[in-house]
């Protein structure tokens, strides 16, 4: 069980898979208002950097959950170094239909709703593991600026228009799906530049130790174009942020 081998290697180096920096948790985390020892669940943790962090600076414990196993590793091995591995637990496996046996404070989701086919689905399992008057967290794209034609969209990686919405339609479908929004932090252009920017030299690293691999001509024409894309498309158009719900 893994994610696309092609996201192990760009984002390898990552502590954080989403164009969020370190200040950008603390910030969330203190807006949360956490207790010490309130419990989060994080599906799709990736490297496990809100989850640590988080039980650093604030005294939660949790648990993530996340397809890939290099991820998974490097979560674990942050919990040690940050002296919390105690307070967190990260578990290798499909977050898609993962529901947690003891109810949580928090239920979160930040960067990876297609684990329940789209926002409305994440949602809807992240509320199966939340206890009454939790919050969940749900971290989204949106369009900062609406692209003029499918092109444009296709060139920010979305397959049409309508993979995303714009802030304020993306805030009203929240209203829609019957939650308040309590909270909002999102990401800027330096979060996405750190995000983005930091996959080339990893691509250009990993390159030069890996010449014959198997993906070495899909990773030499992704650091050749991402760029120019990047620049062109994902940091004129989209933007992020992690939203606060609860139910009305």
């Amino acid at each position: 069980m893994d994610i696309p081998r092609i996201f192990n290697i760009t984002e390898s180096a990552h502590r954080i898979h989403n164009p969020f920096t370190p200040d950008k948790y603390a910030t969330l985390g203190e807006a949360l208002r956490l207790q010490p020892e309130a419990r989060v669940l994080d599906l799709g943790s990736g490297s496990g950097e809100m989850l640590c962090t988080w039980a650093r600076d604030h005294g939660i414990t949790g648990t993530g959950v996340d397809m890939s196993p290099l991820f998974t590793g490097q979560a674990k091995r942050r919990a040690e170094e940050l002296g919390v591995a105690h307070q967190l637990t990260f578990i290798h496996d499909d977050a898609a239909g993962y529901v947690s046996d003891d109810k949580v404070s928090v239920a979160a989701c930040v960067g990876a709703t297609w684990i329940g086919g789209g926002v409305a689905g994440t949602i809807a399992l992240l509320a199966r593991s939340l206890r009454a008057g939790g919050i969940i967290l749900v971290g989204e794209p949106y369009w900062r600026q609406l692209p003029p034609t499918e092109d444009v969209a296709r060139g920010c990686l979305a397959s049409s228009i309508s993979d995303f919405l714009p802030l304020p339609e993306l805030l009203a479908l929240f209203g829609d799906l019957g939650y308040d929004v309590v909270e909002m932090v999102l990401a800027n252009q330096d979060g996405w530049d750190r995000y983005e920017a930091a996959k080339w030299l990893t691509m250009r690293c990993w390159l030069e130790a890996n010449p014959d691999d198997e993906l070495a001509q899909q990773v030499r024409a992704q650091l050749t174009s991402e760029p120019v894309r990047y620049a062109t498309y994902t940091r004129e158009y989209m933007g992020w942020g992690v939203f606060a719900l609860m139910a009305r």
